[in-house]
């Protein structure tokens, strides 16, 4: 593994979990700060860093569908939620001293910039980490789905996907004993075993757009920054 990192921008996809912890819900002050710590050392060694962040630790727009709100006010409540996630994180960066924005996908300018792809690219350039949030802005999409569009659109290096597993699987690990890790697999190799780890359309946009994908275990401190000074941790899903 080399000091000097093998990416000049990437994409982190966190997802709403990663934020509660061990704990049922919410926000885990156990969990945040040795996250920013890690985020402020990769931001440290000169990567452009942007983030999309879930909002699953509060709520998740088709669990309350589920429970008898509409689908599209419910994925709106996900999208509210995600926006509370990224001024978490946002705020935690910036006691580490790391310039940070927040851009939403949906318009709330009195806590946050709205996305506007130029100037978040020009965050990137000035070396601010930028957040995204709010998804895509519409409902229907996941934020996984976010995360590929805006890699693609801020012509990030790759997509690093943070997980509670140790990469991409046959299988659910959690589900089935006999899954196995795969290292290494095309994009074809998710689109057709239809694995949960990542939607098909995010696969889809980084097929199209030929950004690499990373999936790594969050929960093991370093990986963030061990992934982007290009040791092989996790799986890597690319052109083969």
């Amino acid at each position: 593994m080399s000091a000097t990192p093998i990416y000049r921008r990437v994409l982190l996809k966190l997802s709403g979990e990663v934020m509660m912890g061990n704990q049922p819900f919410g926000i885990s002050s156990e969990v945040i700060p040795p996250l920013a710590t890690e985020l402020a050392e990769v931001h440290g060694l000169g990567v452009e860093t942007a983030i999309v962040i879930g909002g699953g630790n509060i709520i998740r727009g088709i669990q309350a569908s589920e429970k008898g709100f509409d689908r599209v006010t419910g994925d709106l409540m996900g999208m509210l939620a995600t926006v509370i996630n990224a001024l978490a994180l946002q705020d935690a960066l910036e006691q580490r001293g790391v310039a940070t924005r927040v851009q939403t996908a949906i318009e709330i300018r009195q806590v946050a910039e709205p996305f506007i792809r130029r100037r978040a690219i020009r965050h990137l350039e000035k070396g601010r980490v930028v957040i995204f949030a709010a998804g895509t802005g519409n409902p229907f999409f996941t934020t996984d789905s976010a995360a590929a569009l805006r890699a693609s659109e801020i012509h990030a290096d790759a997509l690093l996907k943070a997980t509670k597993v140790d990469g991409l699987y046959t299988a659910d690990p959690n589900r089935e004993a006999g899954a196995t890790l795969v290292k290494k697999a095309d994009y074809s190799y998710l689109l057709q075993h239809s694995l949960k780890i990542m939607d098909a359309a995010a696969v889809s946009l980084c097929q199209n757009s030929s950004i690499p994908i990373r999936i790594f275990n969050i929960r093991v401190p370093g990986n963030i920054k061990r992934v982007v000074q290009g040791e092989d941790v996790g799986s890597l899903v690319s052109r083969e």
